[in-house]
């Protein structure tokens, strides 16, 4: 790894003319009779025009809350944004109100949401939920090529017979075709952005591995900037080019993907990478990363995974250390890496 220097935004190592999406200093607060929840606390990173980035980390990390951030779908209250950016072609999201964010959101940055049947309407059939989003930003769409474009798509996401789950209620279908569908809509609206929290969750392993190719061929053939927020290594290692490993609502780690599986630098991503089960080594005793994350509403004064690090420092006890960027785009959050600071 390169030299490591004290900066502010994890950018692409992709020649782009500029990022499809920047994020900086994105802070997203909970408030709660116990306490303020900072459950992304300084966020920052930039999303590469031939990027597919991955999110990853454990429950409660920030992963899911800083992709309906960027979407301003945090509920309010609790939730509160309380500082931060996201700009995309020159407009900041976080500054657009409700009207102008329906007319962004599925044309310009679409979603598909972790919990498929809370996404959908119970009271209306998937046909009616996407002509809706197809004539929310196409009115003089007709109801011949609404059809056409509802039968591509759903054919699209594996439905053999799309006329038929179209005429459904979400209740009628099952989990996984639920999730189907929610990627369908995502797609219905050729985004420019699309955001992935854990896609394939609910479907069979058939079914994952088609919605991977999926993915993968919308970001090859329309050069689709995609945001993948998971746990699952694999799908990382499958569809992704750049990884931040996010935990206690920062970031610790970035880089490749091949660096960071293969050469990762912060304990905790060490600790995550450890606990996938291997099958070529079933005989191994299974690791686990001990203790739990830190409570959010007493957060440690210094390096917020300490508490569960084998190599902690009283230095690490004592101070957080900063996000220290390399000179090719990774970085850690961890004193074990001393970081250069930038000349001003």
């Amino acid at each position: 790894m390169a030299s490591l220097s004290i900066e502010t935004p994890v950018a692409s190592t992709l020649p782009d003319v500029s990022p499809a999406l920047s994020v900086r200093n994105l802070r997203t607060y909970f408030e709660t009779p116990a306490g303020t929840v900072r459950a992304v606390d300084d966020v920052s990173f930039d999303l590469g025009r031939r990027d597919v980035l991955a999110i990853v980390g454990e429950s409660g990390s920030g992963k899911s809350v800083t992709a309906l951030s960027i979407m301003k779908l945090v509920p309010s209250p609790p939730g509160r944004y309380v500082s931060g950016s996201a700009m995309m072609e020159g407009t900041d999201l976080m500054a657009l109100g409700p009207r102008e964010l329906v007319a962004m959101r599925g044309r310009k940055l679409a979603m598909i949401f972790q919990n498929p049947r809370a996404a959908l309407n119970p009271s209306f059939t998937i046909r009616s939920q996407i002509v809706e989003t197809l004539r929310r930003h196409n009115r003089s769409l007709t109801a011949a090529d609404a059809e056409q474009q509802i039968v591509a798509t759903m054919r699209s996401v594996g439905f053999a017979d799309p006329l038929r789950v179209a005429a459904s209620y979400p209740h009628q279908l099952s989990g996984g075709m639920c999730q189907r569908i929610g990627i369908a809509l995502a797609f219905a609206c050729n985004p420019e952005i699309l955001i992935a929290d854990e896609p394939t969750t609910a479907l069979d392993v058939v079914v994952q591995a088609r919605i991977l190719h999926l993915l993968k061929r919308a970001h090859e053939e329309r050069q689709l900037p995609i945001i993948v927020i998971t746990h699952d290594f694999g799908m990382v290692r499958a569809l992704a080019n750049r990884v931040i490993v996010m935990y206690a609502g920062r970031i610790q780690e970035v880089g490749d993907v091949d660096q960071v599986l293969e050469r990762p630098m912060h304990p905790y991503t060490k600790a995550l990478i450890a606990s996938v089960p291997d099958p070529e080594r079933a005989t191994r005793r299974f690791f686990q990363v001990r203790g739990q994350p830190p409570d959010l509403l007493r957060l440690p004064h210094g390096c917020k995974f300490a508490d569960r690090c084998d190599l902690a420092m009283d230095i690490c006890r004592r101070t957080e250390p900063p996000l220290a960027i390399a000179t090719d785009g990774s970085g850690v959050r961890c004193h074990l890496y001393p970081a250069v600071p930038v000349a001003a």
